[in-house]
């Protein structure tokens, strides 16, 4: 062969790679990196196909670990009060320990999984139908807001993760719900007119050296629609359409986080209660209004607070972390979207749905909230399961069951049509399922939060389900072991580049 043949195929070859490696690079860089508009433009996505280990989780489901309840310390290092300066340096950052309800044995009396799951299933359609009804519902958000989670029915209970907080001075340790659809924070009071069980000593404020009640005149109770006043003091009552209800008076009081106290913090001091939270005590509201934990803490975190919903199936636990401190560096920010009838409610822009890095056929529409406040997409730690309009739930579990005709299926199990046997697995490749926000962020979910176990021999099932209305909920399975931090201050909600 000639040498200037020669140095023409080599010339061809190396062509031919240029190109090949400039396809490489459109390719990855089309999958891998964002445009956004938000502070940052980091997508959190996994190759096209996931190994999802069966074995590993099976075996967790036969675990029914039991944490030791959070002590708060008698001499707390840290001080803070809401109407004044802040009593310590720092920015005032508080971080809690959050557990799922099924680790908590006064909580949880089953140790099978299958009995666990259905209970669950069963709060959550009623949570489901709780906040379709508040956003049906043209009415202020405070008289709907503190029953976000409320079920009748004391057997039922209701809250998925919980804090361990302390009430008063001294401290008394009780266990709350955490709600980011909810702008209260109440606890049950004696004396009980009518008090649910909980876990823990009905809270007296007459113990309580901190507890002020608020007066009728006062701007805080001016904050709550639908205010009574009873010999001078501000009086609060919410019901429900179910027969849930919490009725009581309004007061300042001393709340523990771990190390740090807050003083003059505005709580329900609830004497009829009925329906409630079972076991817990009451509710930690982390929603968008004045009301919520956050929006009293106000300047002090900046508006911002971060959770990690790690609870489920393991031996850790999650985490509740406020201050902007608490963010997680290189998250991929989404704008919140404010609804003014629902403005309890984190609302995100959804533009589409995928499977296996190929996008869903569903408009954009279908997930848009119109003028009315109608529909949109709602992030909810209350909710357990993801729930879509139908038509597009319908066309994303085909597509979901387009890519996974290698695996053996199942019945249908309570709200989930699309279930797998995967008895006698060790692991399984399965597509990734992914969020397209929009403006440009991509959410890639890992592959235990989209197929979850409904029993302890191998049932799987594709963790989404239609919703009853335009509305769609991005449920807390879905939000697992992803750091989110909200900044009500900014405008967005950030997701980690890191699981948690």
């Amino acid at each position: 062969m000639s040498s200037t043949k020669f140095a023409q195929l080599q010339l061809q070859a190396t062509m031919v790679m240029v190109l090949l490696l400039l396809l490489l690079s459109i390719l990855t860089t089309s999958t891998s990196t964002p445009t956004s508009s938000s502070p940052s433009h980091h997508n959190l996505t996994y190759p096209h196909f996931q190994q999802l280990n069966v074995k590993a989780i099976i075996a967790e489901t036969k675990l029914n670990p039991k944490p030791k309840p959070t002590k708060i310390p008698k001499q707390p290092h840290k001080q803070q009060n809401l109407n004044t300066e802040s009593e310590s340096e720092g920015s005032g950052k508080l971080k809690l320990k959050l557990i799922h309800r099924d680790k908590i044995s006064t909580f949880n009396t089953s140790r099978d999984h299958r009995s666990r799951f259905k209970a669950r299933m069963q709060r959550d359609a009623k949570r489901v139908a709780a906040v379709a009804r508040r956003l049906a519902i043209a009415a202020g958000y405070e008289t709907e807001a503190f029953g976000s989670d409320v079920v009748s029915g004391m057997e039922q209970g209701s809250g998925e993760y919980f804090v361990r907080i302390g009430v008063g001075s001294p401290a008394r340790n009780q266990y709350v719900v955490i709600d980011s659809g909810s702008d209260i924070i109440w606890v049950q009071c004696q004396p009980c007119t009518q008090c649910y069980h909980q876990s823990d000593p009905v809270f007296n404020p007459a113990d309580s050296s901190s507890f002020a009640g608020v007066s009728c005149g006062s701007t805080v109770c001016g904050r709550v629609e639908n205010a009574g006043c009873h010999e001078g003091r501000c009086r609060y009552e919410v019901s429900y359409g179910d027969g849930s209800y919490t009725k009581g008076t309004l007061a300042l009081e001393t709340l523990t986080f771990g190390r740090t106290v807050i003083r003059n913090v505005a709580i329900g001091c609830g004497h009829r209660n009925q329906g409630m939270f079972v076991g817990a005590a009451g509710l930690l509201g982390l929603g968008g209004g004045p009301m919520s934990f956050v929006g009293q803490l106000g300047g002090q975190t900046g508006g911002v607070f971060s959770y990690c919903l790690l609870s489920r199936g393991t031996e850790s636990s999650g985490s509740l972390e406020f201050g902007r401190e608490a963010v997680p560096v290189g998250a991929a920010w989404v704008t919140l979207i404010h609804n003014a009838r629902a403005p309890s409610f984190y609302y995100v822009g959804l533009s589409g749905l995928g499977v296996g890095g190929l996008r869903v056929p569903v408009s954009e529409d279908v997930f848009r909230m119109n003028e009315l406040g109608n529909g949109g997409v709602v992030m909810d730690t209350g909710t357990a399961v993801t729930r879509l309009p139908t038509v597009a739930y319908n066309a994303f579990r085909d597509a979901f069951i387009t890519q996974t005709t290698n695996l053996p299926r199942a019945s249908g199990v309570s709200i989930f049509d699309t279930c797998y046997d995967l008895f006698g697995f060790v692991s399984v490749r399965v597509p990734t399922v992914s969020f397209y926000f929009s403006g440009g962020p991509v959410l890639t979910l890992p592959a235990r939060n989209f197929l979850i176990p409904v029993d302890n021999v191998g049932t799987f099932c594709f963790a989404f389900a239609p919703s009853p209305s335009g509305l769609s909920i991005i449920g807390n399975i879905q939000q697992e072991g992803i750091e989110i931090s909200i900044d009500q201050a900014s405008g967005f909600v950030g997701f980690g580049p890191n699981v948690c």
